[in-house]
């Protein structure tokens, strides 16, 4: 991802810094998606961060040398302070990143100030190819047209865009469309979410194991055919499925994580591993969808819940992994969505149900 942020790469160290850091500016948002993880409302939160604490914030994550900072929501665009915490956040040293919603608050105009302000990304939710599908999902009419003219207006402005797109068991169908039509609107990464029952997602939402595999095989014969990069979230067998295809002859012992583009020996993202989450009253998680909270940056140092809580401590454990994930060849560079198997289990190192991959050890 920094490569494609126009930044080379560093090795980190996980288990003393992560690479991405994600901000949950607000949880008001005037969408009404299926699958929302904050439960958004109109409305903002009157315990949310303040534009002090959102700075301090800012300051704390590039002092534990974390490099890249994404804010999201809700909508960020809610908030009247965006452009000034962007500014803050670059002049920090980060690199920043942003999700906004598909509505009509993320103008041209705010976009030019995000530009000029140093924002280097936008990342934008289409959950379809056409209008009736995505509206339908995120429960707006118009949400589409909106989310459209933003990438587009993003790119015209000199901004990189991204596509965050929810893959569920109604849109499984439409990945070859969705690759077709973030070719053409020039994106810079297209990113699959895999769907994690929690907040507003429902279990109907979520695909079978033996659906998500063929979904990431459908995934990596994107990543060859398209000049975009392809990342998932929720996903991080996807890794695995990359390196089975292209690197069968890499050694366990340096896998190349195609996932990120650079060699980051046999780690890879995951929740909690080289990620955190801070929610928009200052809690702080492994992600956004596993709602475990390690501790508050209004009174904690961030870098010290990163580094030593325990939940962060026993994600960062791989031999605390268990069933097939702890036996599995691929758990440093995979280790399973943690995240969903605390949603489906109540057990953060238990089985992740989505991953259809049977260890040699575990066959009949």
């Amino acid at each position: 991802m920094l490569e494609a942020l126009g930044r080379k790469p560093t090795f980190l160290d996980f288990d003393e810094r992560p690479l991405i850091a994600i901000w949950e500016m607000t949880q008001a948002c005037d969408l009404v998606c299926q699958h929302c993880r904050a439960c958004a409302t109109p409305w903002r939160d009157p315990l949310e961060l303040s534009t002090d604490e959102g700075k301090a914030l800012l300051d704390a994550i590039a002092a534990m040398g974390t490099p890249l900072c994404i804010l999201t929501g809700g909508d960020p665009a809610k908030r009247p302070d965006l452009v000034e915490l962007v500014h803050h956040g670059v002049c920090a040293g980060l690199t920043m990143a942003l999700t906004p919603s598909g509505t009509p608050l993320m103008t041209r105009d705010l976009l030019s100030q995000l530009r000029q302000a140093g924002l280097s990304r936008v990342a934008v939710s289409v959950d379809g190819p056409t209008a009736a599908v995505h509206d339908e999902f995120r429960g707006v009419k118009g949400s589409f047209n909106e989310s459209m003219r933003i990438l587009r207006e993003a790119r015209e402005l000199g901004l990189e865009t991204q596509i965050n797109f929810t893959l569920s068991r109604a849109s499984l169908s439409m990945l070859g469309a969705m690759g077709d039509l973030a070719k053409n609107a020039g994106v810079t990464m297209f990113v699959a979410f895999v769907v994690i029952p929690t907040g507003r997602a429902e279990q109907s939402l979520t695909l079978s194991a033996n659906d998500v595999e063929l979904a990431l095989i459908d995934l990596a014969k994107m990543s060859d055919a398209f000049p975009f990069q392809v990342k998932t979230t929720g996903a991080p067998q996807f890794r695995r499925v990359l390196l089975e295809k292209h690197d069968k002859d890499v050694p366990m012992g340096l896998h190349r994580d195609i996932h990120e583009g650079v060699v980051r020996g046999t780690r890879g993202i995951n929740d909690g591993i080289g990620f955190l989450f801070v929610s928009h009253q200052g809690d702080v998680f492994p992600s956004g969808f596993l709602p475990k909270v390690a501790g508050n940056v209004r009174k904690d140092l961030l870098s010290k819940v990163y580094r030593d809580s325990p939940i962060f401590r026993r994600l960062r454990d791989s031999s605390a992994l268990e069933g097939k994930c702890g036996v599995c060849p691929f758990r440093m560079v995979c280790g399973g969505s943690r995240a969903r198997a605390f949603a489906t289990t109540g057990n953060a190192m238990s089985d992740d149900p989505a991953c259809a991959y049977v260890p040699k050890s575990l066959r009949a």
